[in-house]
């Protein structure tokens, strides 16, 4: 089941022409025909407009798609950063943002959790208004989350102009040549395998930037802080393997030395942390600064690999 975050306001039909290469005849057809789902909720009519943290889904065979409810369901959430207007979540591994085709239907997904924050904060729950950004499933760390469809605008309007600083610690095969590069290599979905993105050979490619500079590198391993200038989805990922440096534990953009180096080392998990997050909240009208502390597997990876943890400060 394809899955399409959305970077830009568009109507429905439009957009999801683009992000599956479709024409706008097909995508319409498919979203009258209940085949289509926007966060996880039936959407039938093709002239819908769909907005920047919204995630369009569309079933393989282009049947009716089954409409997801979201329950609160405590997930025992951290939550790093609070006020009025948003707060930042500590998003754990292996939870999915949202329900979807290719999830049971019995499975929490981040969304059920943050439903449950909302019930015991008192504070009404809208599934379309709550997620500023997405994390892959495996991706742990920083997740901003609004309180009000007022500030879900706000806070996707700073996301769609830039000024949200995101910055991600990864682990990666190899020691990059440079100690710090600056990658633009635009981004599309993968011409065959449509569960991919990639640099090469892809559908609609849109212009991609990020930033890495080394923090601590050992036995043919890195740390890497890296920034991101724009938010394509795996973009990390996507880049880093593209420059011949896959994070460890990645289990779709991989290589044969970074799959010996995490079978060698036990290393079963995606080695990617959104540690810090900047923003200027709606709320306290403030520039704020959330770092979110390392999970206890990424310490012991880097213990493992004889890596030094990050400072705060860098």
């Amino acid at each position: 089941m394809p899955t399409f975050p959305v970077p830009e306001r568009k109507r429905l039909d439009v957009f999801l022409a683009d992000a599956a290469a479709l024409s706008r005849v097909k995508a319409g057809a498919l979203v009258r025909d209940g085949a289509v789902l926007l966060n996880g909720r039936l959407v039938l009519k093709p002239a819908h407009l769909v907005h920047p943290g919204n995630t369009v889904e569309v079933t393989d065979t282009g049947e009716r798609a089954s409409e997801s409810r979201i329950t609160p369901k405590d997930l025992k959430l951290a939550i790093l950063y609070e006020d009025d207007a948003c707060l930042v979540i500590a998003k754990p591994a292996g939870i999915a943002m949202h329900p979807a085709p290719g999830l049971s239907k019995d499975e929490p997904t981040i969304l059920h959790g943050i439903a449950a924050l909302f019930k015991k904060k008192k504070l009404p729950f809208s599934a379309a208004s709550v997620l500023v950004h997405r994390l892959d499933r495996e991706t742990t760390g920083c997740l901003l989350v609004a309180k009000s469809p007022q500030a879900h605008v706000k806070l996707q309007e700073q996301f769609k102009n830039r000024t949200i600083k995101k910055t991600y610690l990864a682990i990666v095969a190899g020691i990059p040549t440079e100690r710090e590069a600056h990658i633009d290599a635009p981004i599309g979905r993968h011409v065959s395998q449509r569960t991919k993105m990639s640099v090469m050979g892809a559908t609609h490619s849109r212009s991609a930037q990020t930033t890495y500079h080394i923090l601590s590198a050992e036995n043919g391993t890195a740390l890497l802080a890296c920034d991101l200038h724009t938010g394509r989805t795996h973009q990390i990922r996507v880049h880093l393997s593209a420059i011949g440096h896959p994070v460890l534990g990645d289990e779709t953009y991989t290589s044969p030395a970074s799959e010996r180096m995490a079978e060698e080392k036990h290393i079963g998990s995606l080695c990617l942390h959104a540690w810090k997050l900047t923003f200027r909240s709606p709320g306290s009208k403030k520039q704020t600064t959330v770092v979110a502390p390392l999970t206890s597997l990424f310490t012991k990876t880097l213990r493992t690999l004889s890596l030094t943890p990050p400072d705060k400060e860098e």
